[in-house]
C-alpha cells in the first residue's frame, strides 16, 4: 500500500467517526495538535489515545471529511479537511462556525505512521511546509 492509500484507509474511518483503529501507526508515534495552545507532542500509541481521548471527549458526533490529499515528498502526505460535530457544553455545530478548513500531516515510513501533526487551520500547515495554497 503506498503512502496515499495508507493515508485515505485511515480517512475511511475517521469520515465515519471512528477513532479507535490504530493499525495504521507505528508503536513510538509522534501526535501533536501543532496550532493549539499549549501544544504538546505525544509519543507512543498510549500517549496519543490520552491525547485524543481529551480532545474528542470536548465534542459530541466529531469526525473529518477529507477535502484533498497531496503528496509531499517520499514520507509526507497533506490533507486538508473540514471538521464536523457539536461541542459538547454549547451544543454548537463546528459546520455553523464556517471555520476555515484545517489539516493533517502524516510522515509515513515503511508503511506506518510515525508522526501525524493536526492543525485547526490549513493555513498554518501551508506556512509550516512553506508551501502556497
Amino acid at each position: 500500500m503506498d503512502n496515499l492509500e495508507l493515508v485515505r484507509a485511515i480517512y475511511a474511518n475517521w469520515e465515519r467517526g471512528n477513532w479507535s483503529s490504530v493499525w495504521w501507526a507505528h508503536p513510538d508515534i509522534e501526535y501533536v495538535m501543532v496550532d493549539e495552545p499549549g501544544a504538546e507532542v505525544h509519543r507512543g500509541l498510549e500517549a496519543m489515545g490520552q491525547g485524543w481521548r481529551a480532545f474528542l471527549s470536548a465534542w459530541e458526533d466529531y469526525r473529518v471529511e477529507a477535502l484533498e490529499y497531496r503528496r509531499i515528498d517520499e514520507e509526507r502526505v497533506l490533507v486538508s479537511l473540514v471538521a464536523q460535530g457539536r461541542g459538547r457544553g454549547s451544543g454548537v455545530g463546528l459546520e455553523e462556525s464556517a471555520r476555515a478548513p484545517g489539516a493533517n500531516v502524516f510522515v509515513i515510513r515503511d508503511g506506518r505512521v510515525v508522526r501525524l501533526d493536526a492543525y485547526f487551520l490549513l493555513a498554518n500547515a501551508l506556512a509550516d511546509l512553506g508551501l502556497d495554497a
